[in-house]
């Protein structure tokens, strides 16, 4: 299913036709598309940023450049775009350009130039409503496509048709996020186990526990491919769970309702893992927890209180994919809850690029796999801070500036850089 929504722009109509035809708006060579606090809508300027690509044509990525700017073609389709999604730009001439170029070269910043608009794939069950997590909320309201994915899509081998995969809320150890202990004969738990239930049974897996693990190693091997992976909130956490368990009896424990033996941690093989190593895995069925990668535990009695993270600054001319994902307006953001939330450091893998913490309790982290890269955000919802099941979805026209969301939009169209080589010595 091909979604290209862009809801709202109807409004930015008589907007677009004033920009269009007003006297002094004459053809530039360059439209520049300010990211800082001057934007009038941040998310949507990826949209637009992404649609150039779709077209074939060229853009860049201005890294720590007023916010991490876009640099698109002076083009009257463009503009037009732009003012029906309320996005701010500013026509700028060659003289501008080398002008804006010097300032680039001689700070800590780049221009990096966008290619390609990347495929991209959300993993999501079937009839899931589209606000029922964060990413597609921004690639709906930003209108950049999308296509879903689910298990018999991924073992079935359909992630070689896109470059961008992204994991939300799934528990991919099998255990429905332990959903039993407060939802238990709710009608939508009652559908999710059926439907689950059936796919193992089509892929001939003895227990949905078997079915994710499944799931989770072709994801794995999506990645160290060249795949580019996003994930939020549980997603994060229980794939490296389910990575690393293939050595013990943890599944079949998640599957007969045990927990397993508390040996069964010391098994786990975290060589498979992408991002955590060493983790305890949560053995009490009762406890509404995964391990302790988790570093609030939101539904246990030990739940810890949201603070604010702060975003790492990174040398965009030594380090220009890192710099990529935390370009924002804002450098401080207030923290936000998800079953899994952020990531102790000390379960992290050594050579993982810490992108934003709070103390010791890691928000965004980014890695490399094999030819690929993985990326994982702690929370459910930036502008949500205390989601709870069946809470009205977000209205992102109310936060067209939300730097959390930003922080989704970065990793959405990282995909398409072509970073400058660096120079070796």
């Amino acid at each position: 299913m091909k979604i290209r929504p862009i809801p709202g722009l109807l409004p930015g109509l008589v907007l677009a036709v004033l920009l269009v035809f007003l006297p002094g708006t004459a053809a530039a060579q360059y439209l520049l598309v300010p990211m800082d606090r001057s934007q009038s809508n941040h998310l949507r300027a990826y949209g637009l940023t992404y649609s150039v690509l779709e077209d074939a044509g060229e853009a860049e990525w201005l890294l720590n450049y007023r916010g991490g700017s876009f640099l698109l073609p002076d083009q009257d389709r463009v503009r037009r775009e732009a003012a029906l999604r309320g996005v701010s730009f500013q026509a700028v001439d060659g003289g501008e350009v080398a002008r804006i170029r010097g300032i680039i070269q001689n700070g800590n910043m780049d221009a990096v130039p966008l290619e390609t608009a990347p495929r991209i794939a959300v993993y999501t069950p079937p009839n899931t409503p589209p606000w029922d997590d964060a990413v597609t909320l921004a690639l709906e309201y930003a209108g950049i496509p999308y296509e879903t994915v689910w298990d018999g899509d991924v073992l079935e081998g359909r992630l070689a048709d896109f470059d961008w995969l992204h994991l939300h809320h799934e528990d991919f150890t099998g255990q429905y996020s332990k959903f039993f202990l407060t939802y238990a004969g709710t009608s939508w738990l009652q559908e999710e186990v059926a439907r689950n239930q059936e796919m193992a049974r089509r892929f001939g897996y003895p227990h949905v526990p078997a079915l994710k693990r499944a799931v989770a190693e072709t994801i794995r091997s999506y990645v160290l491919e060249g795949g580019f992976l996003f994930a939020m909130c549980s997603a994060t956490e229980t794939l490296d769970l389910a990575l690393a368990s293939h050595a013990t009896d943890i599944t079949a424990s998640f599957a007969n309702g045990r927990p397993p033996d508390r040996d069964a941690s010391a098994r786990m093989d975290w060589s498979r893992a992408l991002a955590f190593q060493g983790a305890e895995v949560q053995t009490s069925p009762s406890v509404s927890a995964f391990s302790d990668i988790d570093t609030h535990q939101v539904n246990t009695p030990w739940r810890q209180a949201l603070s604010s993270f702060t975003l790492f600054e990174f040398s965009a001319k030594i380090d220009p994919v890192a710099s990529m994902l935390v370009q924002n307006h804002e450098a401080v953001l207030r923290d936000f809850y998800g079953l899994t939330t952020a990531f102790s450091e000390d379960r992290l893998k050594p050579g993982a690029t810490i992108l934003a913490r709070d103390r010791d309790r890691v928000k965004y982290v980014h890695g490399t796999a094999g030819e690929g890269t993985w990326t994982f955000f702690g929370g459910h919802d930036p502008e949500d801070p205390e989601h709870k099941i069946g809470d009205a979805p977000t209205n992102l026209d109310l936060h067209p500036d939300s730097p959390g969301y930003r922080l989704i939009l970065n990793n959405v169209l990282f995909p398409a850089a072509r970073p400058r080589p660096l120079k070796t010595q």
